[in-house]
């Protein structure tokens, strides 16, 4: 199924509704880090003094179509949610517009944050920007529009290059309206995107600089003190240098990555603008954003940020079962949702930082991977990065390298999403490191490759389907299959680390047996 990007039908749903959007609105494009700088302004916003009654809009959703609706960081509720979708979807059906799912959805996170009379909501792009479904929004409503980090990804709607790609998410700038760029890897999509909010008439504007400073106790407390081996990270203190205050913002950031500093950088230069812009002051000003949002909020709202599925640490115990002999197991898996190139290399340069940092002993590093089929990104582009960790980190410690090959349930009523075989990933695999190279020097790479196919998930006919695909048991086999596989790997007084990655569908996956085994609590509460 392809994907028709277009605002026609949107803009025909939202027009059969007697009250219109007005909600004051923060819009965020990009093709990665987009959903940790929408996680880090809600949580400021959220934190202010009073707070702020936030709404957000992600996309992809997580586990459910819930869990793309927050209000206040908190997931809707099944009580909002069914009115507002039935009410759309009759809607959509009388007048024969047929609108997509993800427009359908995108007017029900709208119409549930202009009926709740949110704040403020942060809104993040799905897929480009120019005609995204969310930015049907009007520029009334527009507070600020932001671009993280551009790079090559769905290729097939965006166009071929990052120049063509930066036109389509910049294209979300709005006349007299702050546009806050966030730091970049390819330099012409400065100068690109200038043009598009030049030409817009918006107003570009840098990021603000994020910079780690040394923990200090008599500033940021006691620090917790670290684990024994991998798995129990700590926060990193930084300093946020924004033109609002005169001195920087102290804060916790509990994020992880490098690459966070940046995210967490492009979200206090929207929080700026809040502050500094003429246009927001014009536009809010009962909001008294001057007073709400203090130094000491903002760091309170970054400390309580959360994100799940980027660099996420969970602990996860596994039951015994009788029947098949096997124990109870308790691992630590870091879940990331790195699903292209450039996100995969963000997550090896985090492994390889962190990794050298906790030892010169043996390791047993084990992936768990799952990978979406989105032309003409391939495979070995996005394992590459991912595969070389292991040499890396071989010019200091011995390193025994495992890959768990796996299909993620596909999504319900999402058709255009398709996982890669685990064959497919293996002959990546096999053409990165074939297995004539595999000697000594360069040790062979363990292999478990699921052969259990995940189906599509089936509907029962005479039910409504929406309600299915959010109340039916999650399906989660081939995850725990995978991972008690990865516990067999460990050896005893041996540095070992779990990683999941290659697609948040994956991680979805993941996360469903946490709650299968009551462990939800692991997702929304890790850092």
């Amino acid at each position: 199924m392809s994907i028709d990007l277009s605002l026609d039908r949107i803009r025909k749903l939202l027009a059969h509704f007697p009250v219109p959007y007005t909600r004051p609105t923060i819009h965020v494009a990009g093709t990665n880090g987009k959903g940790s700088v929408c996680a880090y302004v809600s949580s400021i916003l959220a934190a202010a003094d009073p707070p702020l009654v936030v709404g957000r809009f992600n996309s992809p959703h997580l586990l459910n179509w819930l869990d793309g609706i927050s209000i206040q960081n908190k997931p809707i509720t099944l009580e909002t949610f069914w009115p507002t979708r039935n009410e759309i979807h009759a809607i959509d059906t009388e007048h024969g517009i047929g609108a997509s799912n993800f427009e359908q959805y995108t007017c029900m996170a709208l119409l549930i944050f202009e009926r709740m009379h949110v704040d403020v909501v942060v809104l993040e792009v799905g897929m480009g920007g120019r005609l995204d479904a969310t930015n049907v929004a009007p520029d009334a409503c527009i507070l600020v529009s932001a671009l993280t980090a551009v790079d090559l990804d769905h290729q097939a709607l965006l166009g071929n290059t990052v120049e063509l790609i930066t036109r389509e998410k910049a294209a979300i700038a709005r006349k007299s309206k702050p546009f806050i760029l966030g730091p970049q890897v390819h330099r012409q999509v400065e100068d690109v995107a200038r043009e598009i909010v030049e030409a817009a008439g918006g107003e570009l504007l840098p990021a603000c600089s994020v910079v780690p400073v040394e923990w200090d106790e008599n500033l940021d407390g006691p620090q917790r003190p670290a684990g024994a081996g991998i798995g129990v990270p700590l926060l990193q203190t930084v300093q946020i240098s924004m033109p609002s205050f005169a001195d920087p913002v102290r804060a916790l950031l509990p994020l992880h990555g490098e690459h966070q500093y940046g995210n967490l950088g492009t979200a206090a230069g929207i929080v700026s603008a809040l502050l500094t812009h003429p246009s927001v002051q014009r536009h809010v000003p009962e909001l008294k954003l001057h007073e709400r949002l203090t130094p000491a909020a903002i760091a309170r709202g970054v400390r309580a940020t959360r994100w799940p599925g980027r660099l996420s640490y969970h602990n996860i115990t596994l039951p015994a079962d009788p029947s098949t002999g096997e124990t109870e197991l308790r691992l630590t898996v870091l879940a990331d949702g790195a699903h292209n190139p450039a996100s995969a290399a963000a997550l090896a340069a985090y492994l390889t930082s962190m990794l050298e940092k906790t030892g010169k002993g043996p390791l047993t590093l084990t992936y768990i991977l799952g990978l979406s089929h989105s032309p003409p990104k391939t495979p070995v582009q996005t394992l590459g990065p991912l595969l070389e960790v292991q040499s890396q980190l071989s010019k200091t410690r011995e390193v025994r390298l495992g890959a768990a090959l796996l299909a993620f349930t596909q999504p319900a009523r999402m058709p255009w999403i398709s996982a890669v075989p685990p064959a497919t990933i293996r002959a990546a695999i096999d053409t990165l490191v074939p297995p004539s190279s595999q000697t000594e020097s360069k040790p062979v790479i363990d292999i478990y490759e699921d052969e259990a196919e995940v189906p599509e998930e089936q509907l029962q006919p005479g039910v409504d389907p929406d309600k299915q695909v959010l109340e039916r048991p999650p399906r989660t086999e081939h995850v725990e299959r995978a991972l008690r596989w990865a516990a067999s790997r460990r050896r005893e007084g041996e540095d070992s680390l779990v990683v999941l990655a290659g697609s948040l569908y994956l991680v979805a996956d993941f996360y469903r047996l946490l709650q299968k085994y009551g462990q939800a609590d692991e997702i929304w509460g890790a850092n």
